[in-house]
């Protein structure tokens, strides 16, 4: 475990892991997907194939950065279904020139503030490895709705995959580690704005910045926030307001509304 994420051989990954690698070398954004064993990742993109028809040439997005691979290697290797951003992929192109990083799940709340990034951990607890690879699977047959960087992204893509929560309403941003970081930098700076009216010691204006920063961290975390809940996966695609996102002559994924369960305390 590392002050800003936790990176991992490839020998020590388990099926039904939430992995990520890091998209530029300052650390500003990582892509987040699932590994459901074979040397194979299912995960949350947001360009369709570059040509349909051939599943072994494919473009996922980091937002910031697109990657493209022709992978000889595993044939289904950049399989999705036309109207889905969801895509299958082989670990070597996954990661591209990246490293491999596993996303922690069940950590303490001092372990979560001391990271110095979000993005890499979550007080959530994980579901059963059987459960995680069963979302990931159907989401690549029905899809997770229309990717938006801010509120459904790929890392909101693997968190709902290993514990069945979303954030509700999605006004605002979703439950992404990453986004609650890049977002805190700049609360934490207004909200510490008030406080040179009585104080202008720059050290003490720059420790009020950090907590408010990591204060915000913990509160956008999907394990302690109040404005989550847990739907199903048949209903998941329905509930990002995708009501015809089944890829098989346009049907609900759901049948009918998306069954929600608040989580529990």
């Amino acid at each position: 475990m590392g002050f800003l994420s936790h990176r991992v051989k490839r020998s020590d990954l388990e099926a039904g892991d939430h992995i990520y690698t890091w998209r530029t070398p300052i650390f500003a954004y990582s892509h987040h997907g699932i590994y459901i064993g074979g040397d194979k990742v299912v995960h949350f993109t947001q360009h369709q194939n570059l040509s349909s028809g051939d599943s072994t040439s494919f473009r996922f997005s980091s937002s910031v950065t697109d990657v493209t691979a022709d992978c000889l290697d595993f044939p289904d290797c950049g399989f999705r279904k036309h109207t889905s951003g969801v895509v299958m992929s082989c670990l070597n192109c996954f990661l591209g020139d990246g490293s491999l990083y596993r996303f922690e799940y069940g950590v303490s709340p001092v372990v979560l503030i001391t990271r110095l990034r979000s993005g890499t951990c979550t007080t959530a607890k994980s579901d059963p490895p059987e459960e995680v690879i069963h979302r990931a699977m159907h989401l690549l047959q029905h899809g997770f709705g229309k990717y938006d960087v801010f509120s459904n992204n790929c890392e909101d893509f693997a968190l709902y995959c290993k514990t069945e929560l979303v954030v509700c309403p999605r006004r605002g941003s979703g439950g992404s580690g990453q986004v609650s970081s890049v977002v805190g930098v700049p609360v934490a700076t207004i909200l510490s704005l008030p406080l040179k009216m009585f104080v202008s010691n720059p050290v003490v204006l720059g420790a009020t910045a950090v907590v408010n920063y990591n204060l915000n961290r913990y509160a956008s975390d999907v394990g302690v926030r109040d404005d989550v809940v847990k739907v199903e996966v048949e209903g998941v695609a329905a509930f990002h307001g995708n009501l015809t996102a089944g890829v098989d002559g346009g049907a609900d994924v759901a049948g009918d509304r998306p069954k929600k369960r608040r989580r529990n305390s």
